[in-house]
């Protein structure tokens, strides 16, 4: 390891092409110390998930006056098409086929857009020997970070980020769907990556950045790129991602229970709310939990579609 003063560097990388003959490009940020690792940083696979650009934002403002062993590469908007558009999915202008960013790793250079966007990001990836994904939840969710269970490393960098909960899925998760995401990629190349969910979408949250600022900077710490020691983690709650989510049997108007918080301990089959038509004032769905554990995740929204998760829960390791 050696520490010396930053060298910052920022580029724009194309992805894509759109029909116009526009580039799609994201901007990449290096900043360049002594020997050491390589740490990929990325943010807004999805267009309303603001905490994790701001979160960047004031990193930069560390790293550019810091001594660092090793090299930070940082992509602040990974998906500029949903992001400007205000979109948590990328439009269906764009990819029809696959509006979900975080489905389609690690890309695919013959694919559809968004497969290509991926593809051509992916080489920033596999160059790092440790990667962070930023991102942000519901508007009433649990602030977590999620890791691989069956990955040791990536689980230290999980515990070094400092949030009061740890999520762990595996290998088993990937049949539900979701072998396209950013981590389970990554954990298919085996390099250590931690995902982190910032309070909640479509607004800025200081504390939320906060937390983002101070957990990637531990993140760096624990690998020796900064030269500090982590900030003491909090006691921690690991918890394993339940994959069958309480889910919207119709669409309707959703009145979930009061009393029930992100954080509680619920059972299965405990009742949570009902799902009413709000022209028949018909009863729809007594939506009840799925199973057992942790409620990380509420939804609040009044207005539901079929097959929209209301519920995640996680069971206690």
């Amino acid at each position: 390891m050696g520490y010396e003063p930053v060298t910052h560097t920022a580029t724009d990388r194309t992805l894509g092409r759109l029909p116009s003959g526009d580039d799609v490009t994201v901007a990449v940020h290096r900043y360049v110390g002594g020997s050491g690792p390589t740490v990929y940083v990325q943010a807004a696979q999805h267009g309303i998930e603001l905490n994790g650009p701001a979160t960047l934002r004031r990193l930069h403002e560390a790293l550019v006056d810091a001594d660092v062993a090793g090299t930070v590469v940082v992509v602040p908007v990974v998906n500029s098409p949903a992001f400007d558009h205000r979109s948590y999915m990328t439009p269906q202008v764009y990819d029809a086929a696959n509006p979900n960013l975080n489905r389609v790793w690690p890309g695919d250079d013959e694919g559809s857009m968004q497969e290509r966007l991926a593809a051509e990001l992916w080489p920033l990836v596999t160059d790092a020997d440790a990667v962070v994904d930023l991102h942000t939840g519901t508007a009433d969710m649990l602030e977590h970070v999620r890791v691989r269970a069956d990955r040791p490393a990536a689980r230290r960098l999980g515990e070094a980020f400092g949030t009061e909960y740890i999520l762990t899925d595996d290998e088993s998760t990937d049949d539900d769907g979701f072998d396209g995401t950013f981590r389970a990629a990554a954990a298919r190349e085996r390099i250590p990556a931690v995902t982190a969910e910032l309070a909640n979408s479509w607004r800025v949250s200081r504390s939320a950045v906060e937390v983002g600022v101070s957990g990637v900077r531990d993140v760096l710490r624990e690998l020796d790129v900064l030269e500090d020691q982590p900030t003491p983690s909090p006691d921690q709650t690991l918890l394993r991602d339940e994959p069958a989510a309480t889910t919207a049997a119709a669409s309707g108007l959703y009145e979930p229970r009061t009393d029930v918080s992100v954080g509680d301990r619920i059972e299965a089959d405990e009742e949570l709310g009902t799902v009413y038509c709000p022209s028949s004032f018909e009863q729809l769905q007594t939506v009840t939990a799925t199973s057992g554990g942790v409620a990380y995740s509420l939804t609040r929204s009044g207005v539901v579609f079929a097959g929209e998760q209301l519920v995640g829960v996680a069971r206690p390791v």
